[in-house]
């Protein structure tokens, strides 16, 4: 075993143990193992099968059913669109596609130099602020595609 690996599953063992629920579940787990990692990798996948004592399989299972869920690290920075009910009627869809273009990017994933990945989430929970993104988990309300572009420079580091 790398030292990697281990200091994978020495992190996933505290994220585990250190939640506040009484009753940890696999859910729970998976969730505490993502927000230490940013990711779930398949050491971690082990670790939480041992400490719920059930099988990898189960624990795939359910985490291969959220969606929310990410096996490999995302890029440096996080972009999320919200493409709700009241985001999509003020534009999040048109914001949505110029980001997709920018990017180089089909649908939600990382770009080729891993420094932005995109996400779609289906609700930001500012409806009055819509259209809303989040950049590096900060609001940002009224978004049009000029400000989400001039976000999307910032991260790279250049100005329009």
């Amino acid at each position: 075993m790398t030292t990697q690996d281990q200091d994978i599953r020495d992190i996933t063992r505290r994220a585990i143990a250190s939640q506040r629920r009484s009753t940890p579940n696999t859910i729970s787990s998976l969730l505490a193992v993502q927000d230490e990692l940013g990711y779930i990798p398949t050491i971690a996948l082990e670790e939480v099968a041992l400490a719920m004592d059930t099988s990898i399989n189960d624990v795939w299972g359910v985490a291969s059913f959220y969606t929310n869920f990410r096996f490999h690290p995302p890029g440096k920075n996080i972009v999320e669109v919200c493409w709700g009910p009241t985001c999509h009627l003020e534009g999040s869809s048109y914001i949505l596609k110029a980001l997709l273009d920018d990017l180089g990017l089909s649908g939600e994933g990382d770009t080729e130099d891993k420094q932005i990945t995109l996400k779609y989430n289906t609700c930001l929970g500012a409806c009055a602020q819509a259209p809303v993104i989040s950049v590096d988990h900060q609001l940002i309300g009224r978004s049009t595609i000029a400000s989400a572009r001039s976000e999307i420079s910032r991260l790279r580091g250049s100005e329009h």
